[in-house]
């Protein structure tokens, strides 16, 4: 065999170990998306069976506040409807609808002292407040996978070998800008 038919089988052979090596990574972060998305969709799910029974202990003593109620159940549903398309951008509109109705409901509870020392009301919200936090830390880890894997797919070399395998970009959670907003209490109580 001749030196030049070598040098170009080994650097033949570099080259297909590199695309394997780029593949297998590919791989790995289009899990790692997958996998943090299933662990926000583990709470969110969590967090959607919660919530009916908060709103059913609350009606019990907010008769005055049925808006508030229907209010936290319609944005439920619009995140149930967005989890289940897979479609990240109403979730993320539905999310924040859905994060300023409970503290809305939480800052209106505030006006019922029954409510407040009902032991019930109290388990759920400490329930959902500790899901919503974890929600929010999943979300961080989401993001963070979904970036990694956006990053990589547009990179070169990888992009060659993204496109070839068809390996497309992930969508971020983001919630709606209301969601960044302080809820105006003072607008609660009136």
């Amino acid at each position: 065999m001749e030196i030049s038919t070598l040098i170009v089988s080994g650097v033949l052979l570099v080259l297909v170990g590199y695309a394997v090596l780029i593949y297998n990574n590919l791989v790995s972060l289009k899990h790692a998306v997958s996998q943090a998305w299933a662990n926000i969709d583990v709470l969110l799910k969590q967090r959607h069976d919660e919530l009916p029974k908060l709103v059913e202990t609350c009606k019990q003593y907010m008769k005055h506040e049925r808006e508030t109620l229907e209010r936290v159940m319609r944005a439920r549903s619009a995140v149930a409807d967005a989890q289940a398309r897979g479609d990240m951008a109403a979730l993320g509109e539905a999310e924040g609808l859905l994060r300023m109705g409970l503290g809305n409901l939480f800052a209106v509870a505030e006006a019922y002292p029954d409510l407040k020392a009902n032991e019930s009301f109290r388990h759920l919200e400490r329930r959902i407040s500790a899901l919503e936090n974890s929600i929010a830390d999943r979300r961080e880890f989401y993001n963070a996978a979904v970036n990694a894997n956006n990053v990589r797919i547009e990179q070169f070399p990888d992009v060659i070998i993204a496109r070839l395998f068809h390996f497309g970009p992930a969508e971020l959670l983001e919630f709606a800008e209301e969601e960044k907003r302080d809820p105006d209490l003072k607008a609660l109580f009136e």
